[in-house]
């Protein structure tokens, strides 16, 4: 499963990293919003990780972006952000899942293999040809 890493905190991204490269994921990680986005829109995911508040462009922004380019990348957001509030305005802005910090990594694990199981899917029923 190839993963886009959105992360400011340069130690937290290393170590998110490492953990799903641990897991045979292929990672590919940037450290502000706007790279982010861009790397998102050149390249195919099938999970996005994006931390919330980032410099230049915010998650909440690139979910937005990336949704309004149909992109079936699967989006997690990551953030310190857990009120109520947060919560329903970053599913709002596009994302499929939602985790705050501090979390365990391996609930972090268990909803990138939740999310890529539902890309694939959905990937493997949008390329399915239907005669008759």
């Amino acid at each position: 499963m190839k993963v886009l890493l959105i992360e400011d905190d340069r130690r937290l991204a290393h170590l998110i990293e490492r953990v799903l490269t641990d897991e045979h994921y292929s990672v590919d990680a940037v450290y502000d919003g706007d790279s982010g986005l861009d790397l998102a829109l050149r390249s195919s995911y099938d999970v996005a990780i994006i931390d919330w508040m980032l410099p230049g462009r915010d998650g909440p922004s690139i979910c937005r972006a990336i949704r309004a380019a149909r992109l079936p990348t699967a989006l997690l957001l990551l953030t310190a952000r857990g009120q109520l509030e947060d919560r329903v305005t970053g599913l709002d802005s596009g994302a499929d899942d939602y985790l705050t910090k501090p979390f365990a990594f391996e609930e972090l694990l268990a909803r990138t293999r939740a999310l890529g199981r539902r890309f694939s899917v959905t990937a493997s029923a949008a390329n399915e040809l239907r005669l008759g």
